[in-house]
């Protein structure tokens, strides 16, 4: 899937809310439970508070150790008797007290019967301890070795769910599914039926699977030699999208079951699932389109299914449609038949073994054009009256699945491949195999309205998708906690597809840019490791961010610059070879590239201390003579001592790069490991100048200390002694460095003011990137003097270079993105006039074909797309009214919201981003906070909450630390 950081595009993902379980939790007396069926040892565990069930005397915690367990084992043992009891005890007078305070001696009796209780007690909790690690069941003890759990949750009906995991059990695995589907379009509701081949691991009584919003009116089981269906009673439990088929006889190992069940539902009205779309054709009336999108956690909602990652399997799928329409699914189409008056089924052919999160189909009125390359028919579908848009996106996809075949010496597998634009879409697009879907606005290209920047986001989201037919579709991640698989390597070959194929388009500079912005987002302690437990649908929907994608493709390129390009690449074939078909973890990558190393060096040893910790390091240079010491700690912004996580001895292995005023042209870049705390590199002579992270191809931050001078001096003097990255580099660098503290706010302004002679795009972006930001924070803090007092420094460095700029459409794709930003950046601030000129062609362009841009408009989805509404709160919330607006809106329509856009989304994460960022008062923390917090737990608790609140913290951090500095500066 293809999310884009809030300046490059908005989107994409799943959850299901059910307020049942908000209310107290039945107690539920396991000795009076009437038994459904035999129950297995390893099902029964500890549910969260919400579950609805507590098991009648424990506590609500889980317990993990053994010790713990047999204690709890002894309470429930025992509880009955002491609950008998606690009448006589209250009244019993074992010690009287005498009317002078003393007590009496109890009486014989007495002691009898406190020896007996005692002694009973004793006996119980030893035969625990004695029994050979014993879980108790209704059919008594299992003796295995596991945890005592005791837990099962309720199913709809009021009977015990017989699992309580959010994971489904490992006793049964999908082979293959036939579903059905008939959606029809007017009444906007599907009906479907989906028989699934399954086979026993483990001896079971069950069938856990996923079910989500479907009304299951069947449900029947058949047996491997089987002729007859047998009924068989199903559970359903909601709070995990979880169905229990529950069969009449014990599913023996080794067995083939195939389940086949019948449902219904409505289309979805969110971007999940299989979703409703209407649109206008070329005649101003409305139609209807039908398209999926299941990742993360959306098929079940299509169709029950094992709706994990891992749980591969084959699919036939048919559907049913009106005879007027066409549809698309993952595979070429076998048969159309007839059904009934005006409505046919077609068949598709069996698909490869997949993901149920990659299964997709689309019912619609389409139109395509196509083009064979190496066996494979691609073709690129729109809607009718856009059909003359998509020559571009079928040669550009064409161009890049050929070079993706050469690079991994891998044919791509299937016999066609679709590319659909979809009118109203959340993401960017889905790499579903076979049939990826898209965005109009990043499949379509108009050659007379689209722009430099449309034709370059065309290409890098084709590029992404195509990728994932690999790294994703082929070799699947085992669970979301290594998503970062699939989506750092899909964006990382998307920009190096980009750069060998597309090199016009300068997509490296995009890169560099969005690595800027994740250190940013890993910089705060609300971060979290590349590699992450996930289990709830909001944790897997936050999975879906700028670290996945853009750390995770930053770590990547740093490798593949230290591994050099033909030993990585080959590290790569060797992981794809291995994998084909199947799941991976993060290790069995760095496995594949230490089969290639061959013991010259630890891949694995090496990736692991970034894959597995959060945060990036701080690198400090200091140069004496030949000898450069350099010293590594973590980069963290502090916001409140008394929470952040302190890693002072966490060690990363950090392939440093450098390059010196010595440097010849034949051997510019050298390497050194920094796998220990500090160390001293040792140069063959000494230099004028050194800077490390050469091209920031690396995932850390440099500190100079007195070398900064050093490089403030090259820059005025000779700024192109090093390249457009590494000037970029050095600006993010210093004013990232005077945030934490460690250089000063005027230092890092006296480095830009070399920019009047800047022309490269990407120092001239990051510098106004970083006086962007505190110009904000100035004027979100009615600091309008200082605040204009910056626009001023801004005006004497970039003015002259912004006059220069024409409103023309003419140069190369560089020079056009950067006469873009300078102009952009111009009329936002209202500097040299461009806001006349501008007017002039806006007013201009109105009386032609224009239309408003309002947020409400926005969410209703009629006069602009709901898929916009991030990007548009985003743009409303730069300006000096609009921030506290777009605040205002985003608390007035958060139901509304999280129910279009799911909590965790992409969607939602930039939504509360864009809407809070640039707050830096102690008031609007508290408003921030409380917020939240009078919330839904699981809206308080979402990781993007919690960076919303620590960037505010920062924020206001910053303006204590830098403000009087400004004052004097400026």
């Amino acid at each position: 899937m293809e999310p884009f950081p809030s300046d490059r595009i908005q989107l994409p993902r799943n959850m299901i809310e059910n307020s049942m379980f908000e209310e107290e939790p039945d107690v539920v007396d396991l000795a009076k439970e009437p038994c459904l069926h035999p129950l297995e040892p390893d099902e029964v565990e500890y549910e969260p508070r919400s579950s609805r069930l507590l098991v009648r005397g424990l506590g609500e915690h889980e317990i993990d150790d053994d010790e713990e367990d047999y204690e709890s084992s002894a309470k429930l043992l025992g509880m009955s008797f002491m609950n008998r009891s606690s009448g006589l005890r209250n009244n019993m007078s074992a010690y009287r007290q005498n009317p002078n305070g003393s007590c009496s001696v109890p009486s014989t009796r007495t002691m009898v019967v406190c020896t007996v209780v005692l002694v009973i007690a004793v006996s119980l909790i030893m035969a625990i301890y004695l029994l050979p690690k014993c879980t108790f069941s209704k059919e008594g003890c299992h003796k295995k070795n596991h945890t005592m759990e005791l837990i099962y949750p309720l199913a709809t009906n009021g009977k015990l769910f017989p699992w309580a995991k959010i994971r489904l059990p490992p006793d049964v695995v999908p082979l293959h599914y036939d579903l059905v589907l008939q959606p029809n379009l007017t009444t906007l509701k599907f009906t479907g039926s989906v028989k699934i081949v399954v086979n026993i691991i483990h001896v079971t009584w069950k069938i856990v699977l996923h079910s989500s919003g479907l009304n299951i009116t069947k449900a029947t089981i058949t047996s491997a030699g089987g002729h007859q269906a047998k009924p068989v009673e199903f559970l359903e439990y909601p709070l995990h999208d979880q169905i229990a088929v529950m069969a009449p006889e014990a599913l023996l190992v080794g067995q083939n079951y195939t389940v086949n069940i019948e449902y219904s539902s409505n289309l979805s009205d969110t971007y999940y699932g299989f979703y409703k779309i209407s649109y206008k054709d070329e005649n101003s009336k409305q139609r209807w389109f039908a398209a999926t999108q299941f990742e993360p956690l959306a098929a079940r909602s299509a169709f029950p299914c094992f709706d994990e990652p891992a749980f591969k399997a084959t699919f036939l799928i048919k559907i049913k449609r009106d005879e007027k329409l066409s549809t698309l699914s993952n595979m070429p189409k076998k048969a159309t038949t007839p059904v009934t008056n005006g409505i046919v089924q077609d068949e598709f052919f069996v698909s490869l073994k997949m993901s149920t999160y990659l299964v997709a189909f689309v019912v619609a009125d389409l139109k395509n054009i196509s083009m064979e390359t190496n066996g494979s028919l691609v073709s690129v579908y729109a809607i009718p009256q856009h059909l003359n848009q998509v020559g571009y996106a079928l040669n550009t996809a064409v161009k890049l699945l050929e070079f993706y075949q050469k690079y991994f010496f891998i044919n791509y597998p299937l016999e066609k491949l679709d590319l659909v634009a979809i009118p109203d879409f959340q993401s960017g697009a889905m790499e579903n195999w076979g049939l990826i879907t898209f965005r109009e606005t990043t499949l379509l290209f108009d050659s007379n309205t689209s722009s430099a920047r449309d034709k370059k986001l065309i290409t890098a989201v084709i590029a992404h998708e195509l990728a994932h037919q690999w790294f994703g579709n082929l070799v699947t991640m085992e669970w979301w906690n290594d998503l970062w698989l699939n989506e750092g390597f899909a964006t990382f070959m998307e920009y190096f597809a980009m750069e060998e194929i597309f090199p016009e388009l300068h997509s490296d500079e995009d890169l560099l840019n969005l690595i800027f912005k994740a250190m940013m987002k890993d910089s705060l302690n609300s971060s979290h490791p590349v590699s992450s437990a996930v289990q709830s649908s909001e944790q897997i929907e936050e999975m879906f961010d700028a670290l996945s994608y853009i750390k995770g493709a930053s770590l990547l390129l740093m490798l593949k610059h230290y591994l050099t390009k033909d030993v990585f690449q080959a590290g790569i074939e060797v992981y794809l070879h291995n994998h084909n078909y199947g799941s991976a973890q993060s290790d069995d990558l760095w496995d594949s590239m230490n089969e290639i190393t061959n013991g010259t060096l630890d891949v694995k040893k090496l990736m692991k201390t970034w894959i597995l910790h959060k945060g990036f390091p701080l690198v400090t240079v200091v140069r004496k003579g030949k000898n450069i010491s350099v010293q590594q700690e973590k980069f963290l912004y502090r916001v409140e001592p008394e929470n952040w996580t302190a890693d002072a001895s966490y060690l990363w292995h950090i392939p440093l790069t450098y390059i010196t005023s010595s440097c010849n042209f034949t051997h510019c870049t050298n390497a050194y490991l920094l796998d220990q705390k500090s160390a001293v590199i040792e140069l063959p002579e000494e230099v004028e100048w050194i800077k490390f992270n050469v091209d920031m191809n690396g995932y850390y931050i440099v500190h100079y200390a007195e070398d900064w001078k050093t490089l403030i001096d090259l820059l005025k003097k000779n700024h192109t002694a090093l390249s457009p990255k590494d000037r970029a580099n050095l600006i993010n660098n210093i004013f990232n460095l005077a945030g934490l503290g460690k250089e000063s706010l005027g230092k890092a302004f006296e480095l830009i003011d070399y920019l009047n002679k800047e022309s490269s795009t990407a120092p001239l972006t990051q510098a106004l990137f970083q006086l962007s930001l505190i110009y904000s924070l100035l004027e979100k803090k009615g600091e309008q003097q200082l605040a204009a007092r910056v626009m001023h420094r801004i005006d004497h460095l970039l003015g002259d270079k912004i006059d220069q700029q024409r409103w023309t459409d003419h140069g190369t794709l560089s020079e056009r993105e950067l006469r873009s930003t300078l102009l952009a950046f111009a009329c936002t601030h209202n500097m040299r006039n461009c806001r006349t000129t501008a007017t002039e062609m806006f007013e201009k362009w109105m009386k032609s074909n224009g239309t408003m841009r309002l947020m409400q408009n926005c969410l209703e989805g009629e006069v602009i797309r709901a898929q916009e509404l991030s990007h548009i709160i985003a743009t409303v919330s730069q300006s000096l009214p609009g921030y506290l607006l777009a605040w205002d809106f985003v608390k007035e329509n958060w139901e509304k919201l999280t129910r279009k856009f799911h909590l965790g989304s992409y969607t939602i994460q930039n939504i509360i981003s864009s809407s809070t960022s640039q707050f830096a008062t102690k008031a609007h923390l508290l408003e921030v906070k409380s917020f939240f917090e009078s919330k839904s737990e699981e809206s308080s608790q979402l990781r993007c909450v919690k960076e919303a609140i620590d960037t505010i913290q920062l924020n206001i951090q910053w303006m204590e630390r830098n403000l009087a500095k400004l004052q004097e500066l400026l």
